[in-house]
C-alpha cells in the first residue's frame, strides 16, 4: 500500500449520501444539483459557469465556441493559438480539432509556466489567442501577459484544470481571460469522479455555450426568457452544431458540499507544499540533487502536486528513481505530459510541431516527476520518511 499516494479522496459521507439520494429519486440526469453548483461558481468567480462532463470537454467547448459562426468575432481556419509545450493532451487537441494551428512555446523552468519572452517572439499576424495552461496550479506573470495580449489584441483562454482555488493578485485563476476550464476528475482538488466546468465572461458566449453543451438545441437559451413558448416542438429546436457534454445530477450532488471547501483545501495544499520544501531543503544532499519550483510572485497557489526535477539524472535513470520510489510506497508520475512535442501523436502526425526544440520543457520531460499533495494536512513524520526514501533511492541509482 502506498504511504504517499498521488491522490487522496476528498469525498465525505455526506457527499456520497447526496449522490445516493439522487439515484433513489430516479431523476439522475442534469437537474437541481447542477443548477445549485453552477450558481455557486457563478457567484464565486463572477463569471457565467456551466458544468460539463470533464475538463477536456470544457476545453473542447471553448474552442468550439471560438470558431462558431454564431459568435460575432469567430476564429478562422489556420488561425494560430499559442500554447505552452508543457501541457495536457486535451488542452492541445481541441485547437487542432477546430482547424486552428497550435504554436508551442517553452516554459520557465522556475515556475513550469509559459515563458512570456518566448511567447512574444512567436506572435505573428495570424496569432489570435493564447491557451494558457496553469501548470500544477502555479501561473505566469499575468500582469505582463495582459499587456502583451492588449498590445496584439489576443484572446486569452485559461486551462485552470489543475488550478482550482489559486489566485493571482487576489483574483482567481480562470477569471483573467475570456474563457476558462476546470476539471473535477478524481485526482483533482475536488471531485465528481469525472466532471468539469467552463467559465465565460460574455453573456452572448454563455448562450452559445448552453446550446453547444446540449445537442445544439435552443432549450436552455429559451429557459432564460420569462415567457416560454407553448409550441410542441419548441423543446426540440436545433440551432447550432452541438454535443452532449452535460454532467449528471449524481455527480453534481458529489460537488455541492466540496465547492464550499475549495479555499480550505488551498490552505492545506499550500501548507503541505511548504512543509515538503522546508524538510527537503534542510537536507544538503537533496538540495544539491533537486530543482525546486517557486510560486509566481503575487500568486496564492493551491498546489496540484509537488514537482521534482532531478539535477543529475534523466531518462532511464529518472525512470529507475520513480520505479524504486513506487516500490517503497511513494506514487509518482510525469509532470503533466512532459514536453508534448515529443509525444508519439505529434511525432507521427504533426511533423512541423515535432521538429521544434524547447530546452526547459525537454529538461522537465527527461528529468522531472511529481509527488502527490493532499487536500488534508500532512504529518511531519510522513514527509521526513518521504525525504529519506528519496535520498536513499537517489544514492542507490547514482
Amino acid at each position: 500500500m502506498n504511504y504517499f499516494p498521488l491522490t487522496t479522496n476528498t469525498l465525505s459521507n455526506e457527499d456520497k449520501k447526496l449522490a445516493i439520494d439522487v439515484i433513489k429519486s430516479g431523476n439522475i440526469t442534469r437537474g437541481n444539483y447542477n443548477k445549485l453548483v453552477e450558481q455557486y461558481f457563478t457567484k464565486k468567480f463572477k463569471r457565467y459557469a456551466l458544468l460539463v462532463n470533464s475538463g477536456s470537454s470544457a476545453n473542447l467547448l471553448a474552442f468550439s465556441l471560438l470558431v462558431n459562426k454564431k459568435r460575432k468575432y469567430n476564429l478562422k481556419k489556420d488561425d494560430e493559438i499559442i500554447i505552452p509545450a508543457l501541457c495536457w493532451s486535451t488542452s492541445l487537441f481541441p485547437i487542432i480539432q477546430m482547424g486552428l494551428k497550435p504554436v508551442f512555446v517553452d516554459v520557465d523552468i522556475k515556475t513550469l509556466n509559459i515563458d512570456l519572452k518566448e511567447l512574444e517572439k512567436k506572435i505573428t499576424k495570424k496569432t489570435k489567442a493564447v491557451m494558457l495552461v496553469h501548470a500544477l496550479a502555479n501561473c505566469t506573470d499575468i500582469s505582463l501577459l495582459k499587456k502583451i495580449l492588449k498590445r496584439y489584441k489576443l484572446i486569452l483562454i485559461e486551462d485552470a484544470c489543475e488550478a482550482l482555488g489559486s489566485k493571482y493578485k487576489n483574483n482567481y485563476l480562470g477569471t483573467h481571460g475570456a474563457l476558462a476550464s476546470f476539471s473535477f476528475y478524481f485526482s483533482h482538488h475536488i471531485t465528481s469522479g469525472e466532471g468539469g466546468l467552463i467559465l465565460c465572461k460574455s453573456y452572448q458566449d454563455y448562450k452559445i455555450l448552453l446550446s453547444l453543451r446540449a445537442h445544439g438545441w435552443s432549450r436552455e437559451i429559451d429557459n432564460l426568457k420569462r415567457k416560454k413558448s407553448k409550441r410542441f416542438n419548441k423543446l426540440f429546436n436545433f440551432i447550432n452544431l452541438g454535443y452532449n457534454l452535460r454532467l449528471t445530477d449524481i455527480q453534481a450532488a458529489l460537488l455541492l458540499n466540496q465547492v464550499k471547501k475549495i479555499d480550505k483545501f488551498k490552505v492545506n495544499r499550500l501548507y503541505n507544499y511548504n512543509l515538503i520544501c522546508k524538510i527537503f531543503k534542510k537536507d544538503k544532499f537533496l538540495e544539491n540533487h533537486l530543482i525546486f519550483i517557486a510560486s509566481q510572485k503575487n500568486a496564492e497557489v493551491s498546489w496540484f502536486n509537488f514537482p521534482i526535477i532531478l539535477k543529475k539524472f534523466k531518462n532511464r535513470k529518472r525512470d529507475i528513481v520513480c520505479e524504486k520510489l513506487n516500490e517503497l510506497g511513494v506514487e509518482t508520475r510525469p509532470i503533466i505530459s512532459g514536453d508534448f512535442s515529443k509525444q508519439k501523436v505529434i511525432q507521427d502526425d504533426f511533423m512541423d510541431l515535432s521538429k521544434l526544440r524547447f530546452s526547459n520543457a525537454t529538461k522537465i520531460n527527461n528529468s522531472g516527476f511529481m509527488l502527490g499533495i493532499s487536500s488534508n494536512k500532512l504529518e511531519k513524520k510522513i514527509v521526513i520518511r518521504l525525504a529519506n526514501d528519496i535520498k536513499k533511492v537517489i544514492n542507490a541509482v547514482k
